[in-house]
Parts: C-alpha cells; sequence; structure tokens
C-alpha cells in the first residue's frame, strides 16, 4: 500500500514515522514549503536553531515525550521554569509568587475567585470538560468568578488570542487551557524544551523517515486529490501520483481547494516577531500577557527561559494573532509590521531603544490555528473520512481540543496511522 501525506509538519512526520515503523505502508510526504517542520521549524542564526514560532512542553506530553526518547534525544529534554506577567494599566506585574500575586491589579476576592477556577479545571474529568462545549468561556468565568475577573484578567487574553471572536469561545477551551498551564510552583511553571532547539526533533523525525525508505519532497504543492468510485486514487502535485491513501494535514479550507468536501473550521492567522538584542528586554520574567493598544497580545523573552550561554544573544518573540487576511498584520509589509511591534514595545518598555535590537525575522502564516467556537466538537472531522483511503489530522483534531499543542499534533499523526494499519488488517 503507498500513502501520500500532504504537509510536512509534525502531524505528517509523526503519521509517516509510525507508518514506516509499523511497516504498514510506503510513504511518501509532499510539503508546499520550502522545508518539513511546520509550526516547528527554525531559523538557523549563526552557531545555533531557533524556533520561529516559541514553543515549549508539558509534562502531561507523554507521547511527544516518549516520541523524543526513542529518538535518542530524551536526555536533551529540560524541565525549567517559566515565569509570566501581566501589562495592564501601564505596569507590568509579576504573577508567579504568592506576594507577586497579591501585588497584582486583581483584589483579594478576585485572586480567589480565580484560585478557585483553577482548581475546578485541575479536578474536572475530560467528559465534564466537553460538555462546556456549549458554553461561551465569557458567560462561564462571568457566572463563576464575576465581571472584575473577566474584565481585569481574562477578557485581554481572550481578545489577545481570538480577536474579534472572543465572546464566542467556548469554555471547554478555556478549560484546557488553564489545566495544561496549570503546573506551577510558587515560583514558575514547570515547562519543558529541547536543549539545541525543537529543529533536532523535525531533523531526526526526517531522517528516520528517510532512513526507513520514506521519501520527503518539499516544494511540492498538492492540488488535486483524485477519487474515483468514492475512493481515493492519487494526487496532483504538478504531475499525476497514484496512490492508495492519502493523509490531509492541511487546513480544511486548504483542503477545500483539492477535494470538494471539507470540515468547515475556522482557522486564525499569526505574525511572530523574533528580534536578536544586545540587551534582556524584561529581567527574569519569560512570559508577558498583555491588555493595551498595541498591536500584539504577548512577549516571550526566551533567553530568560533558556540559558543566555546557548545562544549569545538575547532572543525575544513579539507575537499576535489575527482573524482574517483584511488584517493589517497580514496585508502589510515586513518592515511596516516591525516598525509597528517595535513602537509598541517602546511604548510598554519606556528604557527599550531601537538599537537594542541586532536584527529581526518574521513568521506569518495565515492559517495557524482553529478558533475555537461552541459547538466546535461537532465539526472536528474523524481521522477517516467518507471517502475511502482519505484520512485528516492536524491542528483540528480532537487530539488538538480542548487545547492545541505539540503533543495534540504528534498524536493525530499517530491515529491516522493507526487507521490505515486497521484498513490493511481488515
Amino acid at each position: 500500500m503507498k500513502t501520500i501525506i500532504i504537509g510536512g509538519g509534525l502531524s505528517g512526520l509523526a503519521s509517516a514515522y509510525r507508518m514506516l515503523k509499523d511497516d504498514t505502508s510506503d510513504v511518501v510526504i509532499l510539503e508546499k514549503g520550502y522545508e518539513v517542520g511546520g509550526m516547528a521549524a527554525s531559523y538557523h542564526i549563526g552557531n545555533y536553531h531557533i524556533e520561529k514560532y516559541y514553543h515549549h512542553i508539558f509534562e502531561s506530553d507523554s507521547e511527544l515525550i516518549d516520541l523524543i526518547g526513542s529518538l535518542g534525544l530524551g536526555a536533551d529534554l529540560q524541565w525549567l521554569k517559566g515565569t509570566t506577567g501581566y501589562y495592564i494599566d501601564g505596569k507590568i506585574y509579576p504573577m508567579n509568587t504568592p506576594i507577586e500575586l497579591l501585588k497584582s491589579p486583581l483584589s483579594v476576592p478576585d485572586l480567589i475567585r480565580l484560585a478557585r477556577i483553577v482548581l475546578m479545571t485541575r479536578r474536572a474529568k475530560d467528559e465534564e470538560i466537553y460538555k462546556l462545549d456549549r458554553v461561551t468561556a465569557k458567560e462561564w468565568i462571568l457566572k463563576n468568578a464575576g465581571r472584575s475577573v473577566y474584565e481585569r484578567f481574562f477578557e485581554p487574553l481572550l481578545r489577545s488570542k481570538f480577536g474579534s471572536s472572543h465572546d464566542r469561545v467556548s469554555a471547554a477551551w478555556l478549560f484546557g487551557r488553564i489545566r495544561i498551564r496549570s503546573n506551577r510552583s510558587t515560583s514558575g511553571e514547570k515547562l519543558g524544551y529541547l536543549r539545541g532547539g525543537f529543529h533536532r526533533l523535525v531533523t531526526r523525525l526526517t531522517e528516520s523517515i528517510v532512513a526507513m525508505g520514506g521519501e520527503i519532497r518539499t516544494n511540492c504543492e498538492v492540488s488535486e486529490i483524485g477519487i474515483v468510485d468514492g475512493s481515493v486514487s492519487g494526487v496532483t502535485a504538478g504531475g499525476r501520483m497514484d496512490c492508495d491513501s492519502v493523509i490531509s494535514t492541511a487546513p480544511p479550507h486548504a483542503l477545500l481547494k483539492m477535494v470538494a468536501d471539507a470540515p468547515d473550521i475556522p482557522y486564525q492567522g499569526t505574525a511572530c516577531a523574533l528580534f536578536g538584542m544586545n540587551r534582556s528586554l524584561m529581567k527574569d520574567m519569560y512570559w508577558l500577557n498583555i491588555k493595551s493598544s498595541v498591536p500584539f497580545g504577548a512577549v516571550i523573552e526566551h533567553t530568560n527561559f533558556l540559558p543566555l550561554s546557548d545562544y549569545g544573544e538575547h532572543l525575544v518573540y513579539v507575537t499576535a494573532y489575527f482573524q482574517d487576511d483584511t488584517d493589517p498584520r497580514w496585508r502589510s509589509s515586513e518592515q511596516e509590521l516591525i516598525d509597528s511591534y517595535l513602537d509598541g514595545l517602546l511604548e510598554l518598555f519606556p528604557d527599550f531603544h531601537r538599537d537594542d535590537i541586532s536584527w529581526w525575522r518574521l513568521a506569518r502564516d495565515i492559517d495557524t490555528a482553529p478558533v475555537y467556537l461552541t459547538n466546535y466538537i461537532e465539526k472536528i472531522p474523524r481521522y477517516s473520512t467518507d471517502i475511502k483511503g482519505l484520512y485528516l489530522a492536524g491542528m483540528f483534531s480532537r487530539t488538538n481540543y480542548p487545547e492545541r499543542s505539540m503533543n495534540g499534533s504528534i498524536l493525530a499523526g499517530f491515529g491516522c496511522a493507526e487507521e490505515i494499519r486497521k484498513r490493511i488488517r481488515a
């Protein structure tokens, strides 16, 4: 059996790796870009690699951790402290220790309500969380924590994440988000990172795929999936390629360009800038959420998480989500967007100067993640579709809801590989 995988992100790589490992299919990955990795792709800067979009993993990411270990990289997976803060009312508030929380703009009663929500998410069973798919995060917070907690804490986060859709996002997503981010001590959040960068995971996966007989083609965009009598017959990517099955990891509306029917799942884009700096921007803080009119929603100082000695310069991400292709963060030139981000940094950090920037890179994609509106569960596609031999895996899969992660994408890829194995054995 021959399988063609559309997309060389983590789901596509994981599918190929698992199928070749199980010897269930001949595999060809077709990636439309010039490199594989998808959202986990990296820049090569000097003598190091750094992700185009910031990444870390969680202790609950068991399948990803196991995969890293099986690829011989387990010794380089380190667990580090990620400190967070909140910019609100013109001031930065660290929000890690109990004392810092007491100094935050939230009142003591609001902090108690916030702590209660965190406890509720930790104790909730999966089936209880999925029931919240029908309720908006806004109405659930207003009911269980009050207007002050919503307006002072959650609403700015929801707006920065989902823009104009912020008040239609499901409470299930919020529960998943809080639960995955609640592995905290009194000094910060425990997060994992692969020393040397996650490009090592992508590289080791691609090397293993090729070593087991798989093929990876870059700069190869699929324009059509051939369907004959309700079954996959092949794909068109420049020329015709016959196959028995196709795994598509493309966003649903991109899939719609290749085949007549696809899931109706709204996506949003991301504009993520990475700055190389000659000094620290936020001292000891890793992650800063922002309530402000600046054109980005978060600042992440990577070298306040990983040792500065790994890179020799300070690395800072500035990132924003946008909802459609009319947004200036998508339509503007790279330089225009970078200038607007730098203006925003000047507004937030009085000590910042443009001369602090040594270089910058910008990654933009119109389809980086689903928008998790209410009733999202009803739209999640199964791995196997009604078209025989067509399988779907990616950021939109059930494994990435209620909160997306690299682990969820790996699991989705494994899930499609298992469906194909079942089909062969049937």
